[in-house]
């Protein structure tokens, strides 16, 4: 069966960093925040948290803001790995079948996650 994107209500792109690129992180979060006031900018996770493999913070938006915040990631992201999926209220589904990743795939522990 089709999902329909009327199923979806948000998204997240998680950005992932280490230790040499979280200034480059900093800077991008920042540029996030001013450019995109309505987007919700998660915590700080310096160590791997959930199914994600190491260091990230996380960025909800809107529907409405994707046209206009995922190129402005990809072209600021200064090689950062990001994920990002939507949220559909089906966790797994959203991290693995659904997501689009900028830069490498990482692998993800989704045995945390529900289906």
């Amino acid at each position: 069966m089709l999902a329909a994107p009327d199923t979806m209500s948000g998204w997240h792109a998680h950005v992932y960093y280490d230790a040499a690129s979280r200034d480059a992180a900093g800077r991008l979060r920042d540029a996030i925040a001013q450019a995109f006031p309505e987007a919700v900018l998660g915590r700080w996770h310096d160590v791997p948290v959930g199914p994600h493999p190491q260091a990230m913070y996380q960025v909800a938006f809107a529907p409405a803001l994707m046209p206009a915040l995922l190129p402005f990631i990809a072209l600021n992201r200064e090689g950062m790995v990001v994920l990002v999926h939507p949220e559909t209220g089906r966790q797994k589904a959203d991290h693995t079948d659904h997501a689009m990743w900028m830069g490498a795939v990482l692998a993800l522990d989704v045995s945390r996650l529900p289906d």
